[in-house]
């Protein structure tokens, strides 16, 4: 086995947790074939209990401590210089040291960096065979924030869009395979960054089909006579926020008025004041950290996507679809999945196409949507095959 290095900006465990669910599978897909020597940052003190389980899948492995106040306070430094403000947020001194010493000690030819900022870590090595794994492309989700955003922010927020693409086509020009989530994403970042279209590429995100089943039995969350609605995600993350926010105000309050016995379920962890506030409202709920969201999609009378800011692979879409639950999304929340709205799932654009699908969706359930649904996460989204894209980059001469 030979070895190969790990960049990867959060720890990578555990396994159901937002964007750890890539570089989990990523991890432990490599690891089976090479000698992995990693390096990431610990940015929620809850995670270090799961170092150990990290460090059985690695030959070394490195371990920052990174605060997200003192990140953002590094990262204003960047303001002055020039640089994008996550380049900054996610630089250390001696994550790059280790780096340099494994580089050295271990004769590392294969270097794969899990998002962008980390791929700082790596430029001083064109020697090696670089891939990076950009998910989604950060810097467009920047843009997003800016035009919902006012002055100052907005300022900030363009700012970042600007700097941070600049970045991500000199990164993605500088190494060997610049991958991304899904086939669309690698599409639009081709149009921003045409001078690496023959560097371009992507994978698709998986679904552990088995953990994600319907046929196993959870216990019921949710009252007797409750009808759930229900929206998984980090709570903390802003376009998770706002989706909820704007889905709670513009959206439920009609349903309810309609059927008293429909509740709004949040599930996640983190939730910020803005979505603990909206448990004042009647009929929903937050839940903050569950111990296992899988009961909660699978006694849901629908799953909710309703994004209006978004970029890649929603793995909440994907997971709700692997349990054979209706699912109902937004244009956003749909992009990058190749499921086909009126068989897979449902699609609807604004708040009345909301209002009128989920209506007729609860007065005449559809399980042919949750059958096919599955079939296709079966079918297209299996993480042994869609991460053998990454060794075809890794061995490519």
């Amino acid at each position: 086995m030979e070895n190969l290095l790990l960049l990867i900006h959060r720890i990578p465990y555990p396994p159901n947790k937002g964007d750890k669910i890539r570089s989990y599978h990523l991890l432990k897909h490599l690891a089976q074939h090479y000698r992995v020597h990693l390096a990431t940052f610990v940015d929620d003190d809850d995670d270090w209990q799961h170092v150990p389980k990290v460090e059985a899948l690695c030959t070394t492995s490195h371990f920052a401590r990174l605060n997200p106040l003192t990140g953002r306070v590094r990262s204003l430094g960047a303001l002055l210089g020039g640089r994008a403000l996550s380049f900054d947020y996610y630089r250390n001194s001696a994550m790059q040291a280790w780096v340099d010493q494994a580089m050295a000690s271990h004769q590392i030819a294969r270097v794969l960096v899990f998002s962008s900022p980390m791929a700082q870590y790596a430029e001083a090595y064109p020697q090696a065979r670089r891939v990076v794994d950009f998910c989604d492309i950060d810097s467009d989700k920047w843009r997003q924030y800016a035009a919902q955003k006012s002055w100052p922010m907005n300022w900030v927020y363009r700012r970042e869009a600007d700097t941070l693409l600049a970045y991500e086509r000199h990164v993605a020009a500088s190494t060997d395979a610049a991958l991304f989530v899904s086939a669309p994403e690698a599409d639009l970042f081709r149009t921003l960054a045409p001078e690496s279209d023959a560097r371009i590429g992507y994978f698709n995100n998986g679904v552990d089909t088995d953990y994600f089943s319907p046929e196993r039995v959870y216990e019921r969350p949710y009252g007797a006579a409750e009808r759930a609605l229900v929206f998984t995600g980090a709570m903390d993350y802003w376009p998770n926020i706002d989706a909820v926010q704007w889905f709670a105000a513009e959206v439920f309050p009609q349903l309810l008025a309609q059927d008293p016995a429909l509740r709004f379920y949040i599930v996640g962890a983190r939730p910020a004041a803005a979505v603990q506030a909206l448990a004042a409202n009647p009929g929903v709920h937050v839940t903050g950290t569950v111990p296992d969201v899988r009961p909660y999609i699978a006694h849901a009378e629908i799953c909710v996507a309703p994004l209006r800011i978004a970029r890649g692979i929603q793995n909440k879409v994907l997971e709700a679809m692997a349990m054979a639950r209706p699912v109902v999304v937004s244009a956003q929340a749909l992009e990058g999945i190749d499921a086909v709205p009126g068989v897979e799932l449902l699609l609807a654009d604004g708040g009345a196409a909301f209002i009128t699908t989920l209506t007729g969706l609860l007065a005449q359930p559809d399980a042919s949507l949750g059958a096919a649904a599955r079939a296709k996460v079966e079918s297209q989204y299996s993480w042994p095959s869609n991460l053998a894209r990454i060794e075809a980059r890794l061995e490519c001469s």
